[in-house]
């Protein structure tokens, strides 16, 4: 009896401690070789073809007419091809899927975002409330100067900025962080000065910064007084501390790009998340194309009473992004964030 009972008891340890584990190693056992086969199944394209694949795409649905986008490295990262480019002098990085079949023009970093949400409250400008009317509509764009999405928006506002004149507030203002290093800090400084000291150029300025992104051409051509520039850029820099916090790390806080900071305050303000944001009356207009019909007959809108101004017709084309004066039929929804 002895012998059988303990015959008995190891049989009973062997299913209450070892068959468990057992259970659970063909469990993971049967889920890794779904997973890997299962991989195999769904069609993957070689980094080589996904590098074709985004060129063309990129080239034929996103610029159009405007500048070409080389592709550079194409590596898997997260299950996805993350995807290198260069627009214009400007490096980018997309993703698409392993068949190729959809295409994200960027990628949110999950916990940053979790980092920050605590901080960032939703604003009355965050929820797609009707933009109330006034006399005067304000208008203020947000860009990044170098974020091919912020100009393809600069293109389609000026425009409707120079059909409307002086019957609105138009404020060229700046993203609170720089994406695309010390070139968009030096840039971003330049117009936000001229368009401070001499604003009767500003748009002529920009326009002619558009079509190369050659500033030192354009503030030849305007006839920018160059020691009033250097003088309000070093002031600016000073009150704002813009390159001291770029070549300081420690002073980024929770991002992964430098500050800047002269719109701090408004950016918080309208819960500004990329270039380009759209505020009309002290609300974010959310969803409105980038061509100059689209933006007037939003920024018009919001005039208590319409001017005839608005009576007349603009292009229905969206500028394509980056510099250039090309125009596009697809990628008006693109962002720098």
């Amino acid at each position: 009896m002895t012998e059988e009972k303990n015959q008995i008891d190891v049989k009973k340890n062997f299913v209450e401690k070892v068959w468990p584990w057992a259970a659970l190693a063909i469990v993971v056992i049967g889920a890794g070789a779904y997973y890997f086969y299962g991989q195999k199944i769904t069609p993957s394209l070689t980094l080589e073809q996904a590098k074709v694949k985004a060129g063309e795409f990129i080239n034929k649905n996103l610029m159009q007419g405007g500048a070409t986008a080389t592709i550079g490295q194409v590596i898997e990262e997260s299950g996805l091809f993350k995807i290198s480019l260069n627009v214009s002098g400007q490096d980018y990085t997309s993703f698409m899927t392993r068949d190729g079949k959809k295409f994200f023009t960027t990628a949110i970093d999950i916990e940053a975002a979790q980092k920050e949400s605590g901080a960032a409250q939703t604003t009355p400008a965050q929820q797609n409330q009707a933009t109330p009317k006034t006399d005067k509509p304000s208008v203020e764009l947000f860009v990044m100067s170098y974020c091919p999405y912020g100009t393809q928006a600069e293109k389609g506002i000026l425009p409707v900025v120079s059909l409307l004149s002086d019957k609105i507030d138009f404020k060229l203002k700046f993203v609170n962080y720089l994406m695309h290093g010390e070139k968009e800090m030096a840039e971003n400084l330049r117009q936000y000065c001229i368009e401070k000291q001499e604003p009767q150029k500003f748009n002529n300025y920009l326009t002619c910064f558009l079509k190369a992104g050659d500033a030192q051409s354009c503030l030849a051509s305007e006839k920018i007084d160059a020691a009033k520039l250097a003088s309000c850029e070093q002031a600016t820099d000073a009150q704002f501390k813009i390159k001291q916090s770029f070549a300081d790390k420690n002073s980024w806080g929770n991002q992964s790009y430098p500050p800047f900071a002269i719109f701090d305050a408004d950016n918080q303000k309208y819960g500004v998340q990329g270039s380009p944001t759209l505020v009309v009356n002290g609300v974010t207009v959310n969803k409105v194309a980038r061509d100059p019909e689209s933006f007037k007959k939003a920024i018009c809108s919001a005039f208590t009473n319409e001017p005839t101004a608005c009576k007349t017709v603009l292009a229905s084309a969206a500028p394509a992004p980056g510099f250039g004066e090309g125009v596009t039929t697809t990628g008006s929804a693109g962002s720098c964030n």
